[in-house]
């Protein structure tokens, strides 16, 4: 059968069979799924969209009755313009891949953009409404301009022409004005964070009177920066009131809501903070006429006043009253100068009577007769004390006298001797020692020291 089955050209192997480990298939199968499409554009709805802390979006893009999922890790997601949200409709640009712990499709997204609307313009509208919520907009929360600074802080690009304007103007309105620049990228990525930096920088140092924020105009990427939600909260804690001058008059950016005042341009934010000096001196004349011709009116109704209460009987009567108190007032004082010249004669001559009698009063003889009285007593008490003394001494000997003829000592100079037992003690008879015991015996001239040997009662 099998020689016929070749010679007749057919060939009935039976085809090798291949077992997949699941984690291969799935490799396999995401290799070449990624080499297909790995640069896709897809369009569709957002919805179940996650923002965990770790910084990547996950969300699902749905299109009818279709759906894949969407993973942006946070090093794409961080260059978003806008915020994704649930309902929003968005094209995705990434690559197609396989998620193998769970064998999904899904696209790892590196570009995300509204469908209609732009990127940058659904961002502005994110964030306006999401600070103006909170009342970052309100006008309760605006602080008022200086009319007059003497320090005025710039947050710009030095290299900008927006900033010659506002020197020019400032020299030509008010040139006596200090002007303190703080140079920041007004485009880029970092020019948010340099313009953050610049407000902070003047409220540290608490040294200008108003800040102003400017840049020339430009595109709507140009103006990003100045939408950004840092800057936009900077500016609204400033204790320094800040003015945006930021773009021409149809420009519109989150730092122009958030600021304390709003320049059409730079130049009219010049215009703005500070006065001409002009302006103020004219200011000033207008003022100094108004107040001249004010007290001119008002010395001229005084004037009249007064020459109506003149013409009163009342004040005639006052006039009168006013008299009668002057001559009463001279009289008072007439009667007070001659009661103190009398008072002052009196004092006088009883000065002159004590005067007298102290002439008439010698003092060294009373002292003499003072000082012979004191020497007396003095002799007297001497005699005294030197009797007492006396006394005392004869007193003190007769007692030392007695008590040497009692001392146990004067005994020792007729003979005797006191004996002491090896303790010390006044050894008084025989049974307080025993034999071979040593004793001592105090003389009149000396001690002995000696050892018992025979004992009698």
């Amino acid at each position: 059968m099998s020689s016929l089955s070749d010679q007749m050209g057919f060939n009935f192997r039976a085809p090798e069979r291949r077992v997949w480990k699941v984690r291969d298939l799935v490799a396999a199968v995401r290799t070449h799924v990624e080499r297909e499409y790995s640069d896709a554009w897809v369009e569709g709805e957002i919805s179940n969209f996650r923002a965990p802390d770790s910084g990547h979006l996950y969300f699902t893009l749905k299109d009818g009755n279709a759906q894949i999922r969407v993973v942006m890790f946070r090093s794409s997601a961080r260059l978003l313009r806008f915020r994704p949200a649930d309902g929003l409709q968005v094209v995705v640009r990434g690559r197609v891949t396989i998620y193998e712990d769970r064998g999904e499709l899904q696209i790892s997204a590196e570009y995300i953009e509204p469908k209609g609307a732009g990127s940058l313009q659904l961002a502005f509208e994110q964030l306006k409404a999401k600070l103006e919520a909170e009342g970052l907009f309100a006008a309760e929360h605006k602080k008022p301009i200086p009319s007059l600074p003497s320090r005025i802080g710039i947050v710009t690009s030095p290299q900008a022409a927006a900033l010659r304007d506002i020197l020019n103007i400032l020299e030509r309105r008010h040139h006596s004005v200090n002007v303190l620049i703080f140079p920041a990228q007004v485009q880029g990525d970092s020019a948010s964070h340099e313009v953050v930096a610049g407000v902070r920088y003047f409220n540290q140092q608490a040294n200008v009177d108003v800040i102003v924020i400017a840049r020339g105009g430009g595109s709507a990427e140009d103006l990003a920066p100045f939408n950004n939600e840092g800057l936009a909260r900077a500016v609204f804690n400033s204790e320094v009131p800040v003015i945006s001058a930021v773009g021409h008059e149809t420009d519109v950016t989150i730092v122009d809501f958030v600021a304390d005042l709003r320049a059409p341009t730079p130049s009219a934010a010049a215009e703005l903070v500070i006065r001409s000096r002009q302006e103020i001196e004219e200011q000033a004349d207008a003022l100094h006429e108004r107040i001249s011709r004010a007290m001119r009116y008002r010395l001229l109704m005084g004037r009249q006043a007064l020459t109506e209460l003149a013409q009163h009987g009342a004040f005639a009567r006052m006039i009168e009253v006013i008299h009668q108190r002057q001559q009463k007032l001279d009289d008072l004082r007439h009667r007070m100068e001659l009661a103190e010249r009398l008072l002052l004669e009196q004092m006088r001559r009883r000065w002159e009577t004590v005067s007298a009698a102290v002439r008439h009063y010698d003092m060294r003889l009373v002292l003499a007769g003072r000082r012979k009285e004191l020497d007396s007593w003095t002799a007297a008490l001497a005699a005294v004390i030197r009797n007492v003394l006396l006394q005392h001494r004869v007193r003190s000997e007769r007692l030392q006298t007695a008590l040497e003829s009692l001392s146990p000592l004067a005994i020792l100079d007729r003979g005797y001797a006191l004996v002491f037992d090896s303790q010390g003690k006044l050894l008084k008879g025989t049974n307080s020692v025993n034999l071979g015991d040593s004793i001592s015996a105090r003389l009149a001239h000396g001690q002995l020291e000696a050892q018992i040997t025979k004992k009698q009662q």
